[in-house]
């Protein structure tokens, strides 16, 4: 008897292996349109309803619209869930998920020897090697010798998984990273239903769409399961955590009702002046929502006039404040000087981008924290 075949593989009755794990950390990584930052974000939610301690850390673009398929284009999220207590996102990783040449190159690096790469294999033709400016196929070249490949035709699968809905090739596309999200559900032992929920709340209005990412996402745990590829899977338990209600949390979020509590708490009235740039821009996402609290905020024509703004607000006896991130600091700067030399508390949020990801908690931050301290002319240092 043939094997029947779900979504172009043919499933077969070969059991997989599990072994268990005491914490992991998956980072996935793409063009900033392949949505790796919702593929974390559901990664970690669904980890999190499963009882283990996470830590997360984004991944932005350092550049402002880097052409699709360059090294300056890659966005990455990564995720380090455990079944104990964690305190960082990872050092290193374990499972890398790559959608093109590009992610694959820039974050191998923090790979882990004999650690796992996933990747989309038909990302890696001629053209986007050449974007990413390499040389020779690094799935061909002995690159990826020392770790655990993967090659999925994620795009041809995902296509034909969505087969039938009458969607376009480039939304049928879209529909990549919860194939890439549903492959890794079902290396980790995750559950898929959170994640299902999320796509109906989130396209509910639009059920062609939510019923392609559903078949998308159920197509890549289906691939894990009956594909040969994969001879074991992992679990990661819960972690140890005492009882309560627990909420995820974003360092900006955290930021955000900091400042909300301070301006409760000394009575004065929070205004958030900036010009949003990534991955600062959340703060005034998050504090816009809170008029309820006596929040103000203002989006300015650019940094220079957000901070001047911030600034004369604490001349009007506001609890001022003001964020940016990389770049913005710099055009800060003038006015940084005048907030010394007028004795003006004005407070000023500075976001790292982190590039490269694994270097995040040490490394990256420092021309950041160097510019907050010594960002100001001479003239103005007291």
């Amino acid at each position: 008897m043939e094997p029947e075949v779900i979504n172009g593989i043919p499933e077969t009755s070969v059991e997989k292996k599990i072994t268990d794990l005491e914490s992991v950390t998956v980072r996935f990584c793409g063009d900033s349109g392949d949505g790796m930052q919702l593929a974390g974000t559901q990664l970690t939610n669904t980890s999190a309803l499963a009882g283990n301690d996470v830590a997360t850390l984004p991944d932005y673009p350092a550049e402002i619209r880097a052409p699709r398929g360059t090294r300056a284009g890659v966005s990455g999220f990564q995720i380090h869930f455990a079944a104990r207590r964690i305190f960082t996102p990872g050092d290193r990783v374990d499972a890398l998920v790559a959608m093109n040449p590009a992610a694959l190159v820039t974050n191998l690096i923090d790979l882990v020897d004999g650690g796992i790469v996933v990747v989309n294999s038909d990302g890696f033709n001629q053209r986007e090697l050449k974007l990413a400016r390499c040389e020779t196929n690094p799935l061909e070249d002995g690159t990826l010798d020392s770790v655990r490949v993967f090659q999925v035709e994620m795009t041809k699968l995902t296509r034909l998984a969505v087969d039938g809905l009458g969607l376009t090739t480039k939304v049928a596309d879209r529909c990549r990273n919860f194939y890439a999200m549903g492959l890794i559900y079902w290396l980790y032992d995750r559950s898929t239903e959170p994640t299902e929920r999320y796509i109906l709340e989130k396209f509910g209005k639009r059920p062609t769409v939510a019923q392609a990412n559903l078949q998308a996402l159920k197509a890549g745990y289906h691939y894990g399961e009956t594909t040969e590829a994969f001879a074991a899977r992992f679990a990661v338990g819960p972690a140890p955590l005492p009882p309560g209600t627990y909420r995820n949390v974003t360092g900006n979020q955290a930021l955000a009702w900091g400042l909300m509590a301070a301006s409760h708490t000394s009575g004065c009235p929070l205004i958030y002046c900036t010009y949003p740039i990534t991955p600062a821009s959340d703060i005034l996402h998050e504090l816009a929502m809170r008029k309820n609290f006596g929040v103000r905020t203002i989006q300015a024509e650019d940094e220079i006039a957000a901070m001047t703004a911030a600034i004369g607000a604490s001349f009007a006896g506001a609890m001022a404040a003001t964020g940016t991130s990389g770049p913005g600091l710099s055009l800060k700067a003038e006015a940084l000087g005048l907030v010394l030399m007028s004795a003006s508390v004005v407070r000023q949020a500075s976001m790292p981008v982190p590039k490269s990801l694994g270097a995040a908690p040490t490394l990256t931050p420092l021309p950041t924290i160097t510019g907050v301290h010594h960002s100001v002319a001479g003239s103005a240092d007291p």
